[in-house]
C-alpha cells in the first residue's frame, strides 16, 4: 500500500483550467515486493496517481510508460542502473519526487476537455519486457529479476483497491514499448471490469513493424528473439498469436492486433522517428545520424529510405486493420516524431503545429472514438515526405491552443 499527496494549490488551479500541466507525486508500491513484483534491480515498482474529480470520479485512465527493451543480461544489467530498471534511480532522478502530467494527462479543462478530470494512474517502466516477464529465479550472478507481468498484476490490484473496479469508463494506454504493453494487455485489462463499463485501449507509437523484406529485418527479428529468450516470454505471450506464429513474431503488433477483442486505437507516424532511427540501420553512420537529427541534412537516398519505410508501415497497418474488428480507430500522420499523448504538441494541440487529420487534433480524434462520437479512421495519404511538426515554444503554443479551443 502506498500514499501520495497532490499539492492543493496545484489541484485548485488545474480544476479551474488555468495551469497547463501539473506535477504529481511519484509513489512506490511497497506491497508488491512480497509477491516478487519488482524492478530489474529488485526495487519496488513506482507509479504516479492523480485522482479524478467532478464527473470524472468514475473515469480511469491507466498509462504505461515506455522506454524500449533489454535483450540480454548485459543490456538488462546496464538498464538496472537507470530509472528504466530501478525505482531507486527513478526517485533520485526526478526532482522532488514528482512527475509532470501534460497532454492527454493534463487536468486543464480547456486544453484537455475530454479527459481533464479523470483519475490518471501512470505506471513507470522498470522491467524491460513491456510488463510481460515472470521468471521465478533471480539471476545468481547479477541479482537481476525479470518480473514485468507481476508488476502489471500488482498495479492492477492496487487500482482495484482504490476504486477502479467501479469505473463507468476506463482507458488503457501507453507509448512506444508502453504502446506494445497496451496491445499485449488490452484484453486482460478489459476483463477487470463489469460488462457495462466502457473499456478501450490506445497504443501510442507502439506499432513496431516486422518489415520482413525491408532494411534491418534480420536485426529486428534477432532483437525480439533475444528479448523473448532473456525474459522467458515464450509461454507468456497470447496463445491466440503463438498458436500461429513463433514467440518472436508475437512481439510485432501486426500479429497481435487482429485477435484483440477490446476496442483499440492506434496513434502512429508513418515516419516514426524511433523505428527509422534505430531499427533500419542498427550500426548508424555519422551521416545517417545527422540526417535523423535534422531532416534538412538528409540526401535524396536517405529520404527515399524513409519513404519506403512509410509504405511498409502504412501497408502493414492497412492489412492489420482489414483483418481486425471494425472497432479499430487510428490516426496515422506524416510528422517525423515518436510519442504523442503526454505532450501538448503531440496530442491536445497537435493541429496547431500542423499535425491534424479530418480537421482534428490527436486528442480530439481519440476522444471522438472513445466516446463513440465517430469511428475515427484516418491516414495521411497525401504527404509522402517526413514533416517537422514541432511548432513554437511552449507559452506561445499554449496560447494559440487555448484560443483554438475557445473558438472551436
Amino acid at each position: 500500500m502506498a500514499t501520495l499527496l497532490l499539492p492543493l494549490s496545484i489541484l485548485s488551479l488545474v480544476m479551474a483550467g488555468i495551469v497547463a500541466g501539473h506535477n504529481v507525486t511519484i509513489s512506490l508500491l511497497d506491497s508488491a515486493v512480497a509477491r516478487g513484483a519488482v524492478c530489474l534491480d529488485g526495487t519496488p515498482p513506482a507509479y504516479a496517481y492523480s485522482p479524478g474529480f467532478g464527473d470524472g470520479v468514475d473515469k480511469w485512465h491507466v498509462i504505461f510508460e515506455g522506454g524500449g527493451w533489454c535483450r540480454d543480461v548485459a543490456d538488462c544489467l546496464n538498464r538496472s542502473k537507470t530509472p528504466l530498471g530501478s525505482s531507486a534511480k527513478l526517485m533520485s532522478k526526478e526532482q522532488n519526487g514528482v512527475v509532470s502530467f501534460g497532454g492527454m494527462l493534463d487536468a486543464n479543462s480547456t486544453l484537455n476537455p475530454d479527459f481533464y478530470n479523470w483519475h490518471v494512474f501512470r505506471i513507470f517502466y522498470c522491467d524491460g519486457s513491456s510488463f510481460m516477464s515472470d521468471v521465478e529465479d533471480v539471476d545468481p550472478k547479477y541479482n537481476l529479476t525479470y518480473r514485468g507481468a507481476r508488476i502489471y498484476d500488482a498495479m492492477m490490484d492496487e487500482l482495484l483497491r482504490i476504486g477502479m473496479g467501479n469505473a463507468k469508463n476506463a482507458l488503457l494506454s501507453g507509448g512506444s514499448a508502453g504502446g506494445l504493453a497496451t496491445t499485449l494487455h488490452c484484453d486482460k485489462f478489459q476483463s477487470l471490469f463489469h460488462n457495462t463499463t466502457r473499456v478501450k485501449c490506445v497504443s501510442d507509437s507502439g506499432f513496431f513493424v516486422h518489415g520482413e523484406h525491408f532494411l534491418g529485418a534480420d536485426w529486428r527479428e534477432s532483437f525480439f528473439y533475444r528479448v523473448v529468450s532473456t525474459h522467458g516470454l515464450t509461454n507468456m505471450l497470447p496463445t491466440s498469436c503463438t498458436s500461429k506464429f513463433s514467440p518472436t513474431l508475437c512481439l510485432f503488433p501486426e500479429n497481435l492486433v487482429p485477435d484483440i477483442q477490446t476496442p483499440l486505437f492506434l496513434i502512429e507516424s508513418a515516419f516514426d522517428s524511433y523505428q527509422i532511427g534505430y531499427t533500419l540501420f542498427p550500426d548508424r553512420s555519422p551521416k545517417w545520424k545527422s540526417c535523423l537529427q535534422n531532416l534538412m541534412l538528409c540526401n535524396w537516398t536517405e529520404i527515399e529510405i524513409m519513404k519506403d519505410f512509410r509504405l511498409i508501415l502504412v501497408n502493414t497497418l492497412k492489412s492489420t486493420i482489414a483483418n481486425s474488428s471494425s472497432r479499430r480507430g487510428y490516426f496515422v500522420h506524416s510528422c517525423y516524431r515518436h510519442g504523442h499523448m503526454e505532450d501538448i504538441s503531440g496530442s491536445t494541440c497537435s493541429l496547431i503545429v500542423g499535425n491534424g487529420l479530418a480537421n482534428k487534433n490527436i486528442a480530439e480524434a481519440v476522444g471522438d472514438w472513445y466516446f463513440d462520437r465517430s469511428e475515427f479512421q484516418e491516414m495521411d495519404m497525401v504527404n509522402n515526405l517526413p514533416r517537422n511538426c514541432t511548432g513554437e515554444n511552449q507559452p506561445i503554443l499554449e496560447k494559440k491552443c487555448i484560443d483554438y479551443y475557445i473558438h472551436h
